[in-house]
């Protein structure tokens, strides 16, 4: 902070660059970074530490998670018969063979399953019946065989 306003309020002509200015910058900001963050030397490698270690495993659950979206992906690919993708193949190989679908998607995926199926067989298919409503079904069937017939008068001349 204290640079910032220095930076700001400082002097002038000390952009210019008309030699010398720079050397007293360099003097003032200490050398040792350590020193720099009001550290001792081994609180700051112990800092330094913490931090790679951190990175480390924010990248390794962050390849994990990436794994599973491409095995859910390659899932739905195996479900509907779609082209594969290298893509999603590489990034499981590179997680490892431990990547395993998450459960709150395979649920989702297994009930979008389930109601499939459900629509696709015969039962489905009488349930569907059942919940239509005969007036409704018998007044469409109606109308539809009247306009075929007003179609058909109009395009014969015998009828």
């Amino acid at each position: 902070m204290a640079f910032l306003i220095k930076s700001m309020i400082g002097n002038p002509l000390s952009g210019i660059g008309l030699g010398g200015g720079g050397d007293k910058e360099e003097e003032a900001a200490p050398s040792d970074p350590a020193k720099a963050a009001g550290m001792t030397r081994e609180e700051y490698e112990e800092y330094q530490k913490q931090l790679v270690e951190e990175k480390m495993e924010r990248d390794a659950d962050f390849l994990h998670k990436k794994a599973e979206r491409a095995t859910l992906r390659v899932c739905l690919r195996d479900k509907y018969r779609l082209p594969k993708s290298e893509q999603d193949e590489n990034m499981i190989e590179m997680a490892g063979d431990d990547v395993d679908v998450p459960e709150e998607l395979l649920k989702m995926v297994d009930e979008d399953a389930t109601e499939e199926e459900g629509k696709d067989s015969i039962m489905g298919q009488i349930q569907n019946l059942q919940n239509m409503d005969m007036d409704q079904l018998k007044e469409k069937a109606s109308a539809t065989v009247t306009e075929l017939k007003s179609k058909a008068e109009e395009k014969c001349s015998l009828m």
